[in-house]
C-alpha cells in the first residue's frame, strides 16, 4: 500500500540514494504543448533537506524541463527499484533552474561531483512525496555508468559547450525560453 510523506524520512532517503537512475517529468501550461520525461543518472541527484532536492542538468539536444520550470515550475521525479524489493517513489514539487551564470550556481555545485557537461542545477521544493508497490517494474542488472557524455563535453571544450547551448537550448520544442544568454 502506498504512503504519503510530508518530508523525506530515513526510509525514503535510503531508497532514493540506492537508485542508479531516476526519471524527471514536466509539462508546459499549454494543453497542446509537449509533456516531457527524461531519464537521469551519473551520480547527479542530491537531497539538500527534508523537502528540498537538486540534480545536475546536462547539456542536451533539448531543453524541455528547464523551459517548463521557467514557465510554471511543475515537476515530478520518479525513482524505481530495478533490483531488490519492488518500490517506486515519486517526488512532486516546484522546481527552478539555477544556470551557470547565476551566483547560487557556485554554492550548489559543492554538493556534486564535477561533470563537464552541466548547464544548470535543478532545485526542487517538494510538495508531495509518495511511494507505491512497484510490482510492475521489471528487474534489471546495473552494469555501470556510460562515459560518452563526459567525453563529448571534454571534446567540445567550454566555448564549444557554450555555443552548443546557444544554438540548441535557447528555446524548447514548444517555443518556450530555455537557457539564458551567458555572459
Amino acid at each position: 500500500m502506498g504512503k504519503i510523506r510530508a518530508e523525506l524520512d530515513e526510509a525514503a532517503v535510503r531508497f532514493i540514494q540506492a537508485q542508479h537512475m531516476f526519471f524527471v517529468a514536466s509539462a508546459p501550461l499549454d494543453a497542446n504543448g509537449h509533456v516531457n520525461i527524461s531519464p537521469k543518472g551519473l551520480d547527479t541527484f542530491r537531497i539538500l533537506g527534508p523537502t528540498t532536492v537538486a540534480y545536475l542538468d546536462f547539456n542536451g539536444s533539448g531543453v524541455e524541463t528547464l523551459s517548463h520550470l521557467k514557465e510554471n515550475g511543475r515537476i515530478v521525479l520518479m525513482f524505481c527499484a530495478f533490483q531488490g524489493p519492488p518500490n517506486i517513489f515519486r517526488l512532486y514539487g516546484h522546481g527552478r533552474a539555477v544556470e551557470l551564470h547565476e551566483t547560487e550556481f557556485a554554492t550548489l555545485t559543492a554538493h556534486f561531483p564535477v561533470h563537464e557537461s552541466v548547464r544548470s542545477i535543478i532545485v526542487v521544493e517538494l510538495t508531495r512525496i509518495t511511494d507505491s508497490c512497484g510490482y510492475g517494474v521489471p528487474l534489471f542488472q546495473y552494469e555501470g555508468e556510460r562515459e560518452q557524455l563526459g567525453a563529448w563535453a571534454r571534446k567540445q571544450g567550454q566555448e564549444g559547450l557554450k555555443a552548443y547551448r546557444q544554438r540548441k537550448n535557447r528555446l524548447s520544442i514548444d517555443g518556450l525560453p530555455g537557457v539564458s544568454a551567458e555572459d
